[in-house]
């Protein structure tokens, strides 16, 4: 794994800037207090300068496709000009629609690239068995299309909104806590401290580990704690799932000033804080994080 993360180092480069861009959401974060009505919050588009557009699909070719494990590839997309952007709030995803068999499917996406990152945005996507589009993304070579709408805002990050932002992720909802991560953390004027529970099958599971690893080295506001199902002899940090336990010793306490950010599998999700009900619905806060004495206004489901 080691040889992998250091050609995905190789590859990425990095792409990290001042953090200026005006976001936006459908009125559903008072930032103000750090905190966001679940009724309220929907993703509604915006129109952006960028070059994705949110009415119509619009086609990018593959630049480059990187092995992270032995079911995850990060897709490398060329974007219409060598220094066009991708215009996107943050936290936003865009939706990729493929066609198999006379069957369309549409499923949303968080772009692990910065919003100046010029010319390519970059999609990790992990492989299903019985996944329509992990195995549409599986077939393509360097070349090939694919069809992009978007940006969907999901809920608006703006500097300082919170003392505290604890995450959890699971797999692949790594992508939009690196994308709130890398955007605030090099914003020198955002003094929010952020915290990671990030979960995965085994250590190679572990997706963008060397991203996050160098975060968590160049920035003091940022900690990460891994948890694996299946540790190898030497694994020293979490073991297992998600507990209450870490839950208390790695995020931040529930009170004022505090939020928590969440996005994994439909199990974690369960366990940790709850499923949403829709796109349009945080649904019920229950799991760890309701039993650490969160409330639904300080929780954010993506």
């Amino acid at each position: 794994m080691a040889g992998a993360t250091g050609v995905l180092r190789a590859a990425l480069g990095s792409a990290l800037g001042p953090a200026t861009l005006a976001l936006w959401v459908g009125g559903c974060c008072d930032t103000r207090r750090g905190l966001f009505d679940p009724a309220q919050c929907d993703v509604r588009p915006r129109v952006s300068k960028g070059s994705f557009s949110p009415d119509v699909f619009r086609e990018y070719p593959v630049m480059a496709i990187i092995p992270l494990s032995n079911n995850a590839r990060l897709f490398r997309m060329k974007l219409p000009a060598s220094k066009d952007v991708m215009g996107l709030s943050v936290a936003s995803c865009i939706h990729v629609q493929a066609e198999q068999g006379g069957a369309k499917t549409v499923r949303p996406y968080t772009p692990t690239t910065t919003n100046f990152t010029q010319g390519y945005f970059d999609l990790v996507v992990k492989r299903y068995p019985d996944g329509m589009m992990s195995s549409h993304f599986f077939g393509l070579n360097v070349g090939d299309k694919i069809q992009v709408k978007g940006p969907f805002p999901k809920i608006k990050y703006e500097r300082n909104m919170a003392k505290r932002v604890g995450m959890v992720a699971g797999g692949t909802g790594i992508t939009p806590m690196l994308q709130v991560l890398e955007h605030a953390l090099a914003d020198s004027e955002d003094n929010t401290e952020f915290s990671l529970i990030y979960c995965n099958i085994s250590p190679e599971d572990i997706l963008l580990k060397d991203r996050l690893d160098d975060l968590a080295e160049r920035y003091h506001r940022f900690r990460v704690f891994y948890v694996v199902e299946k540790p190898e002899e030497d694994w020293e940090q979490g073991s297992g799932y998600v507990t209450l336990d870490m839950i208390e010793r790695k995020l931040p306490a529930a009170e004022d000033g505090s939020m928590v950010f969440v996005c994994g599998p439909p199990g974690m999700m369960r366990a940790v804080c709850g499923e949403k009900r829709n796109e349009q619905s945080q649904g019920r806060l229950s799991g760890l994080l309701a039993k650490r004495g969160f409330r639904a206004n300080a929780v954010y489901k993506f």
